[in-house]
């Protein structure tokens, strides 16, 4: 469905030194059709530059963007416009229009495809039901909620039914709760109407709750890829071990960390790691049972991806070394990942 072969992006200033910016550097991905992929980096990353050039708004300086069989990096003009009829996207700060009211946004873009009057009335009628709008037809953005002016602009975004929607941090502007009812609405959407989902963001939250797959970029380029729990699972680059700590490891779980270091000395503070059906297993019962330790349990969680489970749970364990050692290789040997923070030497 999108392919980017080699793409890089270069910015040069025009003044006289001659500057230039390499916002995205040798880029290549392909997204399968139907698939929720998402894009994660900090400020500065070049994710925004990558998925402005999906729709033609950039141009790459070197490689190729082919979405929807048209290569977007090549054409321009009336088959270009032509081409985006399939690619909508859906922004941070919503882009409504506040002189027109929820049907009148959503009706915009096929007033512009010269839809007659009463299909697109049929068709708005039928996306606001969609994203969860009723009754909210004759109101103005100003007396939405940032939800539902998001789910205004996802309407608006699926009208002439593209193949392809990209999304530009569409939920930084939301608090957690609403957040989540933007995701849960993707993913139904996804589901429905077998929609590609392009989606760009800096919070791992969002890529954990409904991407199939993930990259990672950092300085222009494309640092880590694959499906989200083999990413959670198995970080490889600093970067992405920051993205997933965001997730498996918030702030109070450091404090909790520091806290046990300095209340317990001996014994070992371990981090385990579960993915899939290792993570309903009843692990620290068989711990317990098959070992003569103590078992603090300081903290855990499980999160669901679209790929499967996975948790993470601190515990500190004290007893006889060769004991702790003993239950250590028989944590492993449940296909649980281990590591050792701290032990009593």
């Amino acid at each position: 469905m999108i392919t980017l072969s080699n793409v890089s992006k270069i910015f040069r200033s025009g003044g006289a030194s001659g500057d230039s910016i390499k916002a995205v550097d040798n880029v290549n991905v392909t997204i399968k059709e139907g698939e929720i992929f998402g894009v994660i980096g900090y400020s500065g990353a070049g994710k925004s530059t990558l998925i402005r050039m999906l729709n033609g708004l950039e141009t790459p300086t070197e490689g190729s963007v082919t979405v929807a069989g048209n290569e977007v990096s090549r054409i321009k003009g009336a088959r270009l416009r032509k081409a985006r009829q399939d690619i909508s996207m859906i922004f941070q700060h919503f882009n409504l229009l506040w002189s027109r009211t929820v049907f009148e946004n959503i009706s915009f873009p096929l007033e512009i495809a010269g839809v007659p009057a009463a299909e697109r009335k049929k068709r708005v009628e039928e996306l606001i039901k969609l994203v969860g709008l009723d009754g909210r037809a004759n109101a103005y953005p100003s007396q939405l909620s940032g939800g539902q002016k998001q789910r205004v602009g996802i309407a608006r975004a699926l009208a002439n039914d593209p193949k392809v929607l990209l999304c530009d941090e569409a939920t930084s502007a939301l608090d957690p709760q609403t957040t989540d009812s933007i995701l849960d609405l993707l993913v139904d959407i996804n589901h429905r109407l077998g929609l590609t989902i392009v989606l760009i963001t800096h919070e791992m939250h969002v890529i954990r709750k409904i991407c199939h797959r993930v990259a990672v970029m950092e300085s222009g380029r494309v640092v880590e890829m694959g499906p989200v729990l083999d990413v959670f699972r198995n970080p490889a680059e600093q970067i992405t071990k920051r993205f997933v700590q965001q997730v498996t490891e918030p702030e109070e779980t450091k404090e909790a960390i520091e806290h046990i270091l300095h209340q317990y000395p001996n014994g070992q503070l371990i981090k385990l790691s579960f993915v899939g059906d290792s993570a309903d297993n009843p692990l620290i019962t068989q711990l317990i049972r098959s070992f003569s330790l103590e078992v603090n349990i300081l903290q855990g969680k499980i999160s669901q991806t679209q790929n499967g489970s996975y948790g993470t749970l601190f515990i500190h364990i004290n007893g006889n070394a060769d004991e702790i050692n003993r239950a250590i290789e028989f944590i492993k040997g449940q296909q649980v990942g281990v590591e050792v923070i701290s032990n009593d030497e």
